[in-house]
This record gives structure tokens, sequence and C-alpha cells, in this order.
């Protein structure tokens, strides 16, 4: 690779899925997609702990709203069809049925696998006892006395790395938005260890907790895809380590070597399904256009040279504010432009409030607000003070 052996990189640029379009279900063949990547060789699971904390930070920043980030390990799901007794020829196909308990319940799941694929029922069995369990930390000691599990050399392997996975997720403080579930497949080949999927939950959803499944998981048809319109839960970036997959493209006519490996990990973020929830979450809250903060209002008499005073007085202390420019201007237009601008807070007063030197600060974004959190009369000597408690600013 020209000399270079480790590298870290980010990218967001059009990618293509190599299936037919199903663009009513949220897959499309061409879409952007955002990708960081760490590759070479490093010591276990270093690297692969901080692609979960990038994405905690990325998720975090644009506020797409409550999620987890569900893990999982490809040598252990793959000791879970070894051990239960999954044929090599049906490894893959099984592990695309199990990839859709997220959506589908198991009842569903299980008659894929049986009448569809199949495979026995006692198999598909064994593989339910495993791939139903979801947790945090302490999933890990469930799989360690499990002897029939453990007896397998990628079992071994797969917990070992997750037990120091977990580890460094702690020290980089990102274990509150981890879910260990065994039920997380990924439909890739090339996946070789830990893999990675976030997805978003409904409020007050704990990550090791069940998440909601297909509000109509019972329309899917065998043999075709999710309809993801109908999910509540959506995923919107997943990744794993994919330590063979650069060798494949740097291996002389078509022979594997230990020099061409380059391992790699990495995250892909669906840009337009991001781009689509931060959009809808925005929609239903009310965008404000401006910075403005506050706006006085008079009642009755114009007061337009109170006004200004009070606007300088609230400009001087840092408080971005506004006053409507007429001299004579209308209580109900002054109102409504507070509502029209989304501003938050008005100060409003009339001939009686200046001759007892106080105002009148009202909430104009909290419609259904009681007593002191509607509005609150204050001593003109303390309106600034109360403003700023009120923004936030003290």
């Amino acid at each position: 690779m020209n000399r270079i052996t480790a590298i870290k990189r980010y990218q967001i640029a059009k990618v293509y899925r190599r299936d037919q379009p199903a663009m009513t279900k949220g897959r499309m063949r061409e879409f952007y997609q955002c990708d960081y990547d760490i590759a070479g060789t490093y010591d276990a699971m270093i690297p692969d702990a901080e692609c979960v904390r990038v994405a905690v930070e990325i998720l975090t920043n644009v506020d797409v709203g409550p999620f987890v980030i569900k893990i999982n390990h490809r040598k252990i799901l793959d000791a879970i069809f070894e051990v239960a007794g999954v044929p090599e020829e049906k490894v893959r196909t099984i592990s695309s049925a199990v990839d859709k308990l997220d959506k589908m319940p198991w009842a569903d799941v299980k008659r894929e696998m049986t009448e569809d694929k199949g495979l026995s029922d006692e198999v598909a069995e064994r593989i339910g006892r495993f791939v139903l369990l979801k947790g945090g930390e302490d999933l890990l000691s469930e799989l360690q006395a499990n002897t029939e599990l453990m007896a397998s050399k990628k079992a071994q392997e797969g917990v070992a790395d997750m037990v120091l996975f977990f580890k460094y997720v702690k020290v980089l403080g990102v274990l509150p938005y981890v879910s260990f579930d065994l039920s997380l497949a990924r439909g890739l080949d090339y996946y070789t260890g830990i893999i990675y999927e976030a997805i978003l939950v409904e409020e007050n959803v704990r990550p090791t907790e069940a998440q909601p499944t297909a509000t109509k998981a019972n329309e899917v048809k065998d043999g075709q895809d999710i309809d993801e319109s109908v999910v509540r839960v959506g995923s919107i970036a997943g990744g794993g380590r994919y330590d063979e997959l650069v060798g494949m493209f740097l291996a002389t006519k078509g022979k594997k070597s230990k020099k061409n490996e380059v391992p790699c990990v990495g995250i892909s973020f669906g840009v337009e399904r991001i781009f689509s929830i931060v959009m809808s979450r925005r929609q239903n809250a009310q965008l404000k256009a401006n910075r403005t903060k506050v706006y006085v209002i008079s009642i009755g008499d114009s007061l337009i040279e109170e006004r200004m005073r009070i606007a300088t007085e609230l400009w001087d202390a840092g408080l971005a504010t506004e006053f409507a420019y007429k001299v004579k201007s209308n209580f109900k237009a002054q109102m409504n432009h507070c509502d029209d601008e989304v501003i938050p807070w008005a100060v409003l007063i009339g001939s009686s409030e200046v001759e007892q030197g106080v105002v009148n600060i009202k909430n104009m974004l909290d419609k259904d607000a009681q007593g002191d959190a509607a509005q609150v009369t204050v001593k003109r000597a303390d309106m600034v003070a109360e403003l700023k408690k009120r923004l936030g600013m003290n």
C-alpha cells in the first residue's frame, strides 16, 4: 500500500447498494454515506472502542434523538451456529434470518429458518436460546458460564475480545449507549470481529431493554425485505471489523498472503436517513429565524420613548431585544409579532407600570404555563436579572 501501514480517515460520499431499490421502504440503490475507518495493526479492541466513541459524539451532536449502539462479535455468532448444529452451507442464510429479530418476533424468524430454509426445529430452538439474549457487560458472564459454547475456540476468542471492549468503552465514557445483542448479525460476509449497529429507540427505553419491533411485522412475506417504513426503530449507522477485505484487493492472482493483510475497523452513517430524522424532529418544534430573546410591548398609550429606554437597558446588558418601530403600535400586532418570530419573552408596560416602576415579564412560548412561570411582575431595577435567570444566562 505504498508503504502506508496505518491510517485513520473519514469521508462523505455517494455509495451504491447492489440490490433492487425499494425507495418506499427506505432502501435506495444510490445514497450518501459518512464512513469512519481505522486501518492498521493495533492491540485488540482499542480502535474498535474508539469507533463507538466517535459514533456517540456524532449522533449526540446532530441530535437524532434517543439511540443505542447494538454490538455483537462475529466469532461469537459463528460459534453459536456451530454449537447449535447449523450446516456450513446454511450459515449465511440463517444469519440473515437472525438479523431480522429487531423487526420480527422470534416465532416468525424461527418459521423462516425451518419452513423456508430447511433448518430442523431442534437446531432452530438451540439458536433461539442464544440469539434472544441481550444486555450489557453482565451477558459476558452468562456466556462464559456456558461450557458448551465456550468449548468453541471461536467463542473463546470472541468473548475475550468483548471483555476488552467493555473495559475500554467504560473508560471512554460511552458504556451507557452500548447494548450487547446476540441477534445482531449484519449480513455482510466480510466482517471478522466486532459488529455495530446504531438504532433509534423510543423515549425512556434503556439500551439493555428489548427494543420495539415492526408494527406490522406479520405483513412481511417470506424471502422479502423488511418494509422499513413500518419499523419504529431505525438503523442509522453500522459497521464492524473487516480484517481481510482490503487484502482481497491486494492479493496477487487471488492468492492470500499475510503481508497483504490490513486489519481494519470502521462505522458508516446513513447521511440521508439521519438528515430526514433530524428534519422531522425539527418540524415538530418551532424554528426560530432570528436571535431575538426579548420583545418590549406597550399597552394602551404609545410609550415609544419608554420602550426605547427599556430596549437600551436590555441591549446594554447583552440581551437581544426588539420593539415595534411605531409611535403607536397595536397591542395585538405586537403580541402576534412575538409569536411569528418565536421570541420567548416579552416585557409588557402600560402607564400604570411606568408610574409604579415595574414591568411585566411574560412567557411567550409556553402557552400552558401557570403562575409565575407564565407571567411575573418585577421591579424595573430587577428586570435584567429576572430575564437573565429565565433565559438561563446566570
